[in-house]
């Protein structure tokens, strides 16, 4: 594994394409990737392909879906969600479980925040997550969110967990 200075070298995100599909496959089929993003595990081949198709093709005002790649390699997704104005959601999802607490999330976050920033014009990030997830509470923290609430309770890894809401607002433009 790179150290984290030169991770962020090897990270980018991309346009998500149909030929994902034998990757995302195999991340429906990882129990520890599904229980922690809320994904049925073992779906049907056929209904994953035609919803990853939906993915693919997906054009809305208010969701952008990239992909993240790792040394050239899909290993994620990132997500801005409720993109109104100069706001967003922000969410992150590695889907190869092993890569999980490498800084993966980290990097790419900041690529999505400098894409909706510079594309999109966003300068207001918010994004929430469980309480039983540490590795992203730290992220998000590390990124420069700032815990706004704790509204919500969801089931997480199995368990129900709070949910907790965070936000950060930047003019800074972060080069990936």
């Amino acid at each position: 594994m790179n150290t984290n200075k030169n991770l962020s070298q090897h990270i980018k995100i991309r346009p998500l394409t149909t030929s994902d599909y034998p990757t995302v496959l195999k991340w429906s089929q990882d129990a520890a990737f599904c229980s922690a993003n809320g994904w049925q595990l073992n779906r049907s081949p056929e209904e994953l392909y035609r919803w990853w198709l939906k993915c693919v093709s997906n054009v809305s005002k208010n969701f952008i879906r990239m992909g993240i790649e790792f040394n050239k390699k899909l290993v994620g997704y990132a997500d801005l969600a409720c993109i109104n104005d100069k706001s967003a959601e922000l969410g992150i999802a590695i889907g190869e479980s092993q890569l999980w607490g490498k800084g993966i999330g980290y990097y790419s976050a900041i690529c999505m925040i400098e894409f909706a920033s510079q594309r999109l014009g966003v300068t207001t990030f918010n994004a929430e997550t469980h309480e039983a997830n540490v590795r992203s509470r730290k992220m998000l923290e590390k990124l420069g969110f700032e815990e706004i609430s704790r509204l919500g309770i969801e089931e997480y890894l199995g368990k129900n967990s709070q949910l907790i809401q965070y936000k950060l607002s930047t003019e800074e433009l972060w080069k990936c």
